[in-house]
């Protein structure tokens, strides 16, 4: 068995707290799932000691507690508000968050029979969801990803827990994070908060001086800017009935890792820019634009064979927006809690939907981006302020809340998370090396922008921009092998590969179709990666008639290479 050490943390000082607080949720909070979040960081430590291990956790366990007496709400559990009027989280003073502790680093705590990824194993595999294997080894029980009876509110969820587990070469650690409590940018000022206390305490061993904290600002747990009152019973409304399960069209998919350099990113801006020639003038392109853009652009010109939509019709396009940045009457902390963040959706935006037709062929590239950014441009403080004032009569909010997945697969739901900026965290002990999402499912509708990766970057100098993105396994090998995708994005992988519905296809094949997407784009030329990307469309569609798209693309490569060898 492996040794586990199990730490209930009080925050700093609590000794003193008052015997319980109450934080209300916001209004905003309940537009968000009912989920844990986990969030975990890659720590290289290649040269750990059981007594460098202990120091480690000592600092890290001082540093979670002086950071819980800061993001109060995180002792919390979720429950009624003792007012009945809506949800909050209640802290009581001998409230406490679990933190774990567990060794993997070496066969005696783990077993002979029992193996673990190594560090070294974790980056040769971008540290995707899948390397990990099971996501209970990382996990605080009962926390898990995605809808489960255990996070909602009569369950009584707690906001937070925490576990550190070493490896061998460094070290994991997950921070579990219910999505009530707060947004990615919440957990980033969690995280960028806790990296600073711990890194006061790690400078300050040994020198006799108290440690010099960083300031936390009260005002990042005042959410009145984002909270309208409930109106009086006599004014109130039922919301939607039943929320919209999973739609029920969504093809076996999986989860695939691609990264986009610094150099490839510049290339696609440039080809995003908006010309001058007809007149417009400061129509301003970021690099989010023009990713999204691309991305949109050719992962719907695969799903759309695949799914056969009109093409006639709008395609849905949407994207979780920070509003931190865009309050400004008044300005609000960077770190402020809480889900401080709207949406923007095409079919509710004031700006012309697009169709399928004009995103994935007749549009211009640069009409794609400049429409995405049009979009995010709609969302202001008074756009959330007049969204707010709509949800006040809604009676229970809870109900608010839609799924990614529940809406057609050829809808593209994006949430940009580069702005967390994890790996310039400094703990002191240092600073994690990747930040991933613990997916234990694909989750069909969450495509993730992560972070840049600025410690052991794989492409050095060159190291951009990561993305997660759920890509169904009939049309993945054909995303892979056509060049207008591999001109810009290199594939790092699957992240994960459990799908969410049942009927999956068998692991080996998927394994079967990557292997040979690699020699595809690899080894074949750029007329041949055309007809592969034909053929496989076509080879795809043969599953219903029991024909193997590994036999069909197997025989495609002998010809290939038969023709590349001894000619025509």
């Amino acid at each position: 068995m492996a040794r586990v050490e199990v730490h209930h943390l009080h925050p700093t000082n609590w000794e003193s707290d008052p015997e319980e607080e109450i934080f209300p949720l916001s209004t905003l909070d309940y537009l968000s799932g009912q989920i844990w979040c986990n969030y975990v960081l890659f720590f290289k430590l290649p040269s750990a000691t059981p007594d460098s291990q202990s120091e480690l956790i000592t600092v890290l366990k001082a540093g979670l507690e002086r950071t819980l007496s800061q993001v109060r709400q995180l002792p919390g559990v979720l429950t009624k508000h003792p007012s009945g009027s809506g949800l909050c989280w209640h802290k009581k003073r001998e409230d406490t968050v679990e933190f774990h502790v567990q060794w993997l680093d070496n066969t005696a705590a783990t077993g002979k029979n029992k193996t673990y990824p190594t560090f070294a194993d974790l980056e040769k595999q971008h540290f995707s969801s899948k390397a990990l294997g099971d996501p209970k080894t990382w996990s605080v029980h009962p926390f898990k990803g995605g809808q489960c009876p255990e996070s909602h509110w009569t369950s009584r969820p707690k906001a937070a827990a925490y576990k550190a587990t070493f490896i061998p070469g460094g070290m994991v650690f997950m921070m579990h994070h219910h999505h009530f409590s707060g947004d990615i940018m919440a957990w980033s000022g969690q995280l960028h908060q806790l990296a600073e206390n711990c890194n006061a305490i790690w400078a300050a061993r040994g020198t006799g001086s108290a440690p010099k904290f960083p300031a936390w600002d009260p005002a990042c747990l005042d959410f009145s800017l984002t909270t309208k009152p409930d109106l009086p019973a006599s004014q109130q409304v039922d919301g939607p009935s039943a929320a919209p399960e999973r739609n029920a069209a969504y093809r076996p998919s999986k989860r695939l890792l691609f990264h986009l350099p610094k150099s490839k990113m510049a290339k696609l801006k440039k080809l995003a820019a908006p010309p001058d020639e007809d007149g417009e003038q400061g129509r301003w392109i970021s690099s989010y634009d023009a990713y999204t853009a691309h991305i949109w652009r050719v992962l719907s010109k695969h799903k759309a064979a695949l799914y056969e939509p009109d093409l006639k019709e709008a395609l849905i396009w949407g994207e979780a927006v920070n509003m931190r940045p865009r309050f400004r009457d008044p300005v609000v902390p960077a770190r402020i809690q809480s889900n401080f963040m709207s949406v923007a959706v095409s079919f509710q935006s004031v700006v012309p939907t697009m169709s399928g037709e004009e995103v994935i062929f007749s549009a211009p590239f640069w009409k794609l981006a400049w429409y995405i950014r049009q979009l995010t441009n709609t969302v202001t403080q008074d756009y959330v302020n007049a969204m707010l004032a709509s949800l006040a009569p809604i009676r229970d909010k809870t109900t608010l809340f839609i799924r990614g997945d529940a809406f057609h697969p050829m809808t593209t739901l994006f949430t940009d998370w580069r702005d967390t900026r994890p790996c310039e965290a400094d703990f002191g002990f240092g600073a994690p090396y990747a930040f991933r999402w613990l997916f234990e499912s694909v989750q069909t509708g969450m495509f993730v922008t992560y972070p840049a990766r600025v410690n052991g970057a794989p492409a050095g100098a060159d190291e951009g921009t990561e993305f997660s993105l759920p890509v169904e396994r009939e049309v993945a090998a054909a995303l892979l092998a056509d060049p207008e995708w591999s001109e810009f994005f290199e594939y790092r992988g699957v992240e994960n590969d459990v799908d969410d519905v049942e009927g999956a296809e068998e692991e080996e094949e998927e394994e079967e179709e990557e292997a040979v997407a690699e020699v595809v784009r690899d080894r074949l030329s750029k007329v041949e990666r055309d007809t592969v990307v034909v053929v496989r469309g076509v080879a795809a569609r043969c599953r219903n008639a029991s024909v193997r798209v590994r036999d069909v693309c197997g025989w495609l490569v002998t010809v290939f290479r038969r023709v590349m060898t001894k000619g025509l």
